[in-house]
């Protein structure tokens, strides 16, 4: 049974941060599920992704972003355009950074200017503690008065004082989402991000970034998932690259991308991938938002 609603809390947190910053290691640590992809690859996550967590008495809906960038094309636009609605969501903002990045940042607008903020400061196990102590004074004197919090994600160091903080500025709120809820996402968006995490171990440069993944089958029994998938690319040239001599590297792709999800859904996984050149994908409005981005009508190429 939850608590009466007076004594609930509930709220969204939003964990922002430059590209690399570490944030989608940090969700997954925090909801103690593998959802977002994470990889040493900048820019891997495209989408907003709701991560929960229900206790008795709260629940904490974190929302995982894309890297904040300036955008170069629409498509990062897009992207950009999932962290602003975040943003505006959001009842706290998480901003990660790496420890060793002393660079300031313009990390809130004037709508969420009023919005608590964490600093989490991540990394911390690759620096000494006099370089921390140098990191923490360098925040101390350009952001007073914001809470910091410095972690190791990956080594899962010093993250419950982090869920006290998000806690105590948690508002009191009766729950958004049902207490066995784990994730806003449907299955298919897991799939996707599946075989494109294996695309981003796999290939180098360009490749990762110029593919999108569309899901164009999903039928489960209770043994077997049948699973037909598309992977976009832009130029015919990335075509042949996937495939590979004798399509040796789509049959490496398909072994890595059934392994990963069989270990995720926890049953057979009969996969079959298809890839389709769709030129200039990135820069389609029309496509991007076939493909489930958030675009605004008349959006430019990258301002």
């Amino acid at each position: 049974m939850h608590a009466e609603k007076s004594d609930y809390k509930s709220g969204f947190v939003a964990i922002m941060g430059k590209p690399n910053a570490g944030k989608s290691t940090l969700m997954n640590l925090l909801v103690g599920e593998r959802l977002a992809v994470t990889h040493s690859k900048a820019q891997t996550t495209r989408h907003k992704l709701h991560g929960i967590v229900s206790e008795k008495n709260l629940q904490i809906i974190y929302i995982d972003t894309p890297g904040v960038i300036t955008p170069a094309y629409p498509l990062q636009t897009a992207m950009m355009e999932a962290v602003k609605v975040a943003r505006a969501d959001a009842d706290l903002i998480i901003w990660v950074v790496d420890v060793k990045d002393l660079v300031l940042f313009p990390w809130v607008d004037e709508n969420c200017a009023k919005k608590p903020i964490i600093l989490v400061l991540n990394k911390v196990d690759l620096i000494t503690v006099n370089q921390l102590n140098v990191a923490i004074a360098y925040w101390r004197s350009h952001k007073p008065g914001v809470a910091i919090v410095p972690i190791s994600a990956l080594k899962k160091e010093n993250i419950d004082p982090l869920v006290q903080q998000i806690i105590e500025q948690l508002p009191k709120h009766p729950p958004y989402y049902p207490e066995e809820t784990l994730t806003d996402k449907a299955e298919r968006f897991f799939v996707q991000e599946i075989i494109r995490e294996k695309i981003l171990d796999q290939y180098r440069q360009e490749i990762p970034y110029s593919v999108e993944v569309v899901i164009d089958h999903f039928k489960e029994t209770d043994n077997l998932i049948k699973i037909r998938s598309i992977i976009h690319v832009e130029r015919p040239t990335q075509k042949g690259i996937i495939i590979g001599q004798k399509g040796d590297a789509l049959k490496m792709l398909g072994i890595a991308a059934r392994e990963g999800l069989e270990k995720f859904f926890q049953k057979q996984i009969f996969l079959a991938l298809h890839i389709k050149v769709t030129p200039n994908w990135r820069k389609s409005q029309w496509l991007l938002k076939k493909f489930g981005y958030s675009t605004k009508k008349n959006q430019s190429n990258g301002s």
